[in-house]
């Protein structure tokens, strides 16, 4: 053991395993071009002496750091929290660590998350971006050199892969269901505009009851409880009230069923109700509720996936990136039918 207060150098383990400090690098960074003898003789001496990689060291000497950085609105939404789960464990198959920052979709704190990033010469970043429509990221974006993935949102014009899910025909599909159960009046409810996800939705949204030749009934005013619960009772009132509502968010969702239920308002047999995203009791519910259910996982391990196949270009390539254009890997959701839409399917 070293002394105590003191840290086992590079040299203090190539002495003591009677090898030379190349051969202690090799060993370190994977084993290569080293026998298997030697391999676990350094090995053994390296878990003996406590040896730790001076990674300061490393970083001058312009050694990747395995430091990953993840950009993300929030770490409370279980489906940002999924993400990162997905993307830590490519991370860790690749002998990396995530690094999580929170952006509470606030351009100016993520701007601060990426210059500390920078500093701590993360390797690569996977980014949710705060407003995919900014200047000043893609700016940014385009001037570093560390690969980039982003993923449920693009970064138009930077040329940077993304991984997001098909929300335009996710909720074309969804609103494509109410109508076949015969609803006309079909209210999107929700919030947070400015994200590209939720434009998708409402494009996805009008398109379906546009061809439908129904009129479109767009609310998205909603930021809480609160908001939901004034809007819903401000539709409900009018002389045409509407025979469904779809929302376009989980959050949302929950908002409008709570309102409902306090309303003492019967789903699907007064108002149907459908929402984007699933969540962990909208199967359990009473009515259980209708949903688009994305990949979510599989946003956070592709995109992951995507990043470590850039750093790493002796990696076999899953997924094939065009350099002729920005491309976009888009996966499927999926509609899952319970009863809060009309449906008379079990719970699932």
């Amino acid at each position: 053991m070293s002394k105590s207060g003191s840290h086992a150098t590079l040299a203090d383990v190539a002495r003591k395993a009677g090898v030379g400090t190349t051969t202690v690098s090799r060993v370190i960074n994977g084993g290569h071009r080293v026998s298997p003898r030697t391999l676990n003789r350094v090995r053994a001496v390296i878990e003996q002496l406590g040896y730790m990689p001076n990674q300061a060291a490393r970083i001058l000497k312009g050694e990747r750091t395995k430091t990953i950085g993840l950009v993300i609105p929030s770490i409370a939404d279980s489906f940002f929290s999924s993400c990162a789960e997905a993307a830590q464990e490519i991370a860790r198959a690749n002998d990396s660590l995530l690094i999580v920052t929170v952006t509470n979709n606030d351009p100016h704190i993520e701007m601060e998350n990426l210059n500390v990033l920078m500093r701590h010469r993360t390797d690569g970043l996977l980014l949710a971006p705060a407003n995919y429509q900014s200047d000043s990221l893609a700016d940014f974006l385009r001037r570093i050199s560390t690969p980039i993935v982003s993923f449920d949102r693009p970064i138009p014009g930077t040329g940077i892969p993304s991984v997001v899910a098909d929300n335009y025909n996710g909720a074309r599909s969804a609103i494509e269901h109410l109508i076949s159960h015969g609803y006309k009046r079909i209210l999107c409810l929700g919030g947070e505009t400015t994200l590209y996800t939720i434009r998708e939705r409402l494009r996805g949204y009008r398109h379906a009851v546009e061809e439908a030749g129904l009129v479109s009934i767009v609310d998205m005013s909603v930021k809480d409880y609160k908001s939901a619960e004034y809007a819903i009772e401000s539709h409900l009132a009018a002389s045409q009230p509407p025979d469904a509502i779809f929302t376009v968010k989980n959050s949302t969702t929950i908002y409008a069923f709570e309102t409902l239920q306090k309303l003492k308002i019967s789903i699907p047999k007064s108002i149907a109700l459908l929402g984007f995203d699933d969540f962990e009791l909208a199967s359990t519910l009473r009515p259980s509720i209708s949903v688009v259910q994305q990949p979510i996982e599989d946003l956070g391990r592709i995109a992951a996936e995507i990043l470590f196949e850039q750093l790493l270009p002796t990696k076999k390539k899953k997924h094939h990136i065009s350099k002729k254009r920005q491309d976009m890997i888009k996966l499927e959701t999926r509609l899952v039918l319970r009863n809060s839409c009309g449906c008379n399917t079990p719970a699932s």
